[in-house]
């Protein structure tokens, strides 16, 4: 059977997708590959079909947990023989037993369990098609996410000779891939670029002022559907859930404080549910295979713009529109930069890991598209503008704020370095309240000189200023402080611009049934319920039963027999005799 045709039959596919196809080719030819493909466009499919092809059982060695029992879930639904070996699987030795018999199509174990004792010599007396090393960006020391474990894979791919390895990332700008390259043994020519676009996200920034009221807003306009907001620590994890419960939302917290069982039953709630928020620090969501989270809000900074495109690429990974929505402060910009100060590292690390920050702040001060901004990062030459992120839906105004610039580093200076930029605005803005004139600095010369600004803007203009060092956070008292690049700033050499944002206009709501003539939403609408009943009775996420995109399909088209119901995209040989015949009856009225 041909690729094409298995793909067919098993995932209910009739076309590959961007690189997959010579993917595909070069692995089932025995070379290996360095593939990074972004989030959502099937990474997967390139070592799964191989695997079903080869000879052999295919070894997928994946840090992440939650994405094997996913991913084994999602295929034992269309059929295919996989298994999970980790440190949370209950059934090891069956799992074991059917590897060394010859059971198993696929299989995921974490990289802890593939470099055990014995589970070399269990591969070298098993048939293996081939080894899928995934998230491999955490090989590399310049990745975001480096696991000095990784870096042991080599040994375990070198002693299979003729087995092909394929390793796969969403995320390596070009130092990492070639590092990725060497650490893996791939040839630097056996890279594939698949792109890093994800035109289905809208990016949106937006600085911090009062978290609690932006993020309700923000949900407000998504309509109850589900997704994901990062916080920076355990504690804002629990107050903002805190927040949306109190809102009437259905929300859950996950963070490496609650118990193991806790985290497990949360992430197991939101994976099955269509209109849950998961509010989460950075322990969530890595390898989550839900393919309908229509948003990713980040209440603080990601550490870098790969970590940032590794979050937001959680987010419409069905390819449905999607919102990737930042908050951030200058308070975020300190902690970054203490974790860099006070991290462990070479000089030449910590050298990189400012960089990359640094391009963090320049892609949240753009004023150009942010998905020009964000793929030019990665190396790539996109349109000037995509349509599609804040800047592009409402082109911000530039002003001249050198003076405005001086003021405020005047009003620190003046006052002493140690207040925050409340008191800042108010001194600024001229206001006589008690904590201005007990310090009696409505008597300073720098009281009242910026009462033509509202408060908005020159917080806005202190985020700016922290963000490009002329501003520092006082690590003890939290105040704000001169930083290195005042100097220039307060004599006159450096120009500051600064970003008036347009009043934001309401974008349109990422919807299931958005591309769904009127008459079709209500058979859409019955579709989802049944997918839930049939979903809860099997007792797997609703996705896995069918996605929506799928419903859709069958909802627009009406098939009236199971030769149409097996043209539906989606719609595999498994998936078919399993559920068919009851989406059939749910669309004739049956």
């Amino acid at each position: 059977m041909t690729p094409r045709q298995l793909l067919k039959q098993v995932f209910g596919h009739d076309d590959f997708r961007g690189d997959q196809e010579a993917i595909i080719a070069d692995v089932l030819a025995g070379r290996d590959v360095l593939t990074i493909m972004p989030t959502g466009a099937g990474k997967s499919i390139c070592y799964q079909l191989p695997a079903l092809i080869r000879p052999g059982t295919g070894i997928v060695i994946s840090p992440l947990i939650a994405l094997m029992e996913d991913q084994v879930q999602a295929l034992k639904a269309v059929g295919v023989r996989a298994a999970t070996l980790n440190s949370q699987s209950a059934d090891s030795g069956q799992v074991w037993r059917d590897m060394a018999d010859g059971q198993l199509d696929l299989l995921y174990v974490s990289p802890e369990r593939a470099l055990m004792e014995g589970f070399g010599a269990l591969l070298s007396r098993t048939e293996i098609a081939l080894i899928a090393i995934d998230e491999a960006h955490c090989v590399s020391q310049w990745g975001h996410d480096f696991r000095p474990e990784y870096r042991r894979l080599r040994s375990l791919c070198d002693a299979l000779p003729g087995v092909p390895r394929i390793a796969l990332t969403a995320t390596a700008d070009r130092e990492t891939r070639a590092d990725i390259a060497v650490q893996l043994g791939i040839a630097p020519d056996r890279i594939t670029l698949s792109g890093f676009d994800r035109p289905n996200i809208r990016y949106e920034v937006a600085g911090k002022d009062n978290l609690r009221r932006q993020l309700l807003a923000f949900l407000a306009g998504q309509g109850g559907q589900a997704g994901i907001i990062y916080a920076p620590t355990r504690a804002a994890t629990e107050t903002i859930c805190g927040w949306l419960t109190e809102a009437g939302l259905r929300a859950r917290p996950y963070h490496a404080g609650l118990d193991a069982i806790t985290r497990s039953r949360h992430q197991a709630d939101f994976v099955a549910a269509e209109d849950m928020v998961m509010v989460a620090t950075i322990a969530f969501g890595m390898g989550i295979n839900k393919p309908d989270v229509r948003f990713v809000a980040h209440a603080g900074l990601p550490k870098s713009i790969e970590a940032y495109y590794q979050e937001t690429g959680r987010a419409g990974r069905d390819g449905d529109p999607a919102v990737a929505h930042l908050i951030w402060g200058g308070e975020d910009v300190a902690r970054l930069r203490g974790f860099i100060a006070a991290g462990e590292g070479s000089d030449a690390h910590k050298a990189s890991e400012t960089r990359r920050m640094n391009a963090l702040i320049g892609f949240l001060e753009t004023a150009a598209c942010r998905r020009h901004a964000l793929l030019r990062y990665f190396g790539e030459a996109p349109p000037e503008r995509c349509g599609n992120c804040d800047n592009c839906l409402n082109p911000p105004n530039l002003v001249d704020a050198t003076g405005a610039a001086r003021k405020l580093l005047s009003a620190v200076y003046r006052t002493g370095q140690r207040f925050g930029i409340a008191h800042l605005i108010d001194v600024l803005a001229g206001k006589t309240n008690e904590k201005v004139t007990k310090f009696g600095h409505d008597r300073s010369s720098v009281f009242g000189i910026g009462c033509d600004w509202p408060a908005d803007q020159w917080r806005n203009l202190g985020r700016q200023l922290e963000a490009i060092d002329a501003l520092e956070r006082d690590p003890e008292g939290g105040g704000l402080v001169l930083g290195p690049a005042a100097r220039a700033i307060l004599k006159g050499e450096v120009p500051i611009t600064m970003k008036q944002v347009a009043p934001r206009r309401a974008a349109a709501r990422a919807s299931a049934s958005a591309d769904l003539a009127a008459s079709d939403q209500p058979l859409f609408e019955r579709l989802r319920a049944l997918r839930r009943q049939l979903a809860a009775e099997a007792g797997v996420p609703p996705y896995i039963v069918f996605s929506d995109a799928t419903l859709r399909s069958m909802a627009a088209s009406r098939p009236r027999d199971m030769a149409g119901m097996a043209r539906i995209p989606g719609v595999g040989a498994v998936k078919l005799e399993s559920w068919g015949a009851v989406f059939l009856a749910a669309i004739n009225g049956d």
